[in-house]
């Protein structure tokens, strides 16, 4: 067995905007095990300015994974790779995949491979989604909810925290056109608003029905978080306030401090699949619900993520539906039909 790995960058076919800026690309990295003649892909998903292990040597970390692929399992190497959560996923994505496919006699497609067993991987049942609405000109948000509109989406995620009074201003046009048992409005601010700008908003999303929102405030402002789950009229979803935390006994902290009403988590960002199941567990323990959300990977870590969400029996729509925003993606099984992603037969 040896490992590699390359840089690929994806382009996006539109700028897309957020609170942190318009991204027109992003850079990811694949990483490679080579065992008798088969070979098996993960992607280690870094988002620069947002993952944990967003560090100069990154790619000196990953070859040093590479050096030492003779560890033999993920479990030594998972474990030594705790403060770099997106190689964890990358890593975590190929030997799931050697462990599926090493015996796999038909095993071809190293880019869309089998890694958990269910009726959505064989193409036989969807997962439903949120459609993701862009930060940017008025005109241009409501371009892209009429789109999703017409393919069907009922539940709806707006990037908010720019410009609150226009955004706030389609929120209003959207509820009185559709009430909430018919559409369902997610918001997302990515740490835009300060303190006491989120008490209001967090009672104008109440006024509206918006049934939550996404890191009202910047990470790392515990007490104030804490502060804002405890008394908020919408629920509070915590996002970037997971990133960084690598150790079990820390997730479990954070969440019986803060209590918030959901978590959402996002593989590349919080550790691959165990990392994640630690979020899990501590969520769990509180009655927490959550949802699995991709973060811009390519349709290698969208395959991986959204496979492994089908397991875990959805019942609330899911963030999975990036895999269409970039002009150079690597072919794939999964298709959006309407709001559902689907894995289409081989």
């Amino acid at each position: 067995m040896k490992a590699s790995f390359e840089p690929y960058i994806l382009k996006f076919k539109n700028p897309s905007g957020t609170s942190r800026g318009v991204l027109t690309e992003k850079l990811t990295y694949l990483f490679k095990i080579e065992e008798d003649g088969k070979e098996y892909v993960g992607e280690c998903g870094l988002f620069k300015g947002l993952s944990f292990d967003d560090r100069p040597d990154y790619e000196e970390k990953l070859q040093w994974v590479c050096d030492h692929i003779e560890l033999g399992g993920v479990d030594e190497l998972w474990n030594q790779l705790r403060e770099w959560p997106s190689i964890q996923f990358g890593v975590e994505q190929a030997f799931q995949s050697v462990s599926v496919n090493r015996y796999n006699d038909k095993y071809t497609d190293k880019l869309n491979p089998d890694l958990y067993e269910s009726a959505f991987s064989t193409g036989d049942k969807g997962i439903q989604t949120n459609g993701l609405i862009w930060m940017g000109s008025v005109d241009f948000m409501r371009e892209q909810i009429k789109e999703k509109l017409g393919i069907g989406f009922k539940c709806i995620k707006l990037k908010i925290g720019v410009d609150w009074e226009n955004e706030h201003h389609i929120l209003q046009q959207l509820r009185t056109e559709f009430s909430a048992e018919q559409l369902e409005l997610r918001v997302d601010a990515n740490g835009g608003f300060t303190f006491e700008e989120a008490k209001v908003v967090l009672q104008q999303l109440a006024d509206l029905q918006i049934h939550s929102i996404e890191q009202p405030i910047k990470a790392g402002q515990i007490e104030l978080m804490t502060a804002l789950c405890a008394s908020t009229p919408t629920p509070i979803a915590l996002d970037e306030e997971l990133i960084g935390i690598v150790h079990q006994e820390d997730k479990f902290k954070l969440i019986e401090k803060i209590k918030p009403q959901y978590i959402i988590l996002k593989p590349s960002l919080v550790g691959g699949i165990r990392g994640s199941l630690e979020w899990i567990n501590a969520a769990d323990t509180y009655e927490i619900p959550f949802w699995i959300t991709s973060a811009l990977e390519s349709n290698i870590g969208l395959n991986a993520i959204a496979q492994w969400t089908a397991i875990l029996y959805p019942e609330m729509p899911q963030g999975l539906g990036t895999g269409g925003l970039f002009t150079n993606n690597f072919p794939s099984r999964l298709e959006l039909r309407g709001e559902y992603l689907f894995r289409n037969k081989q």
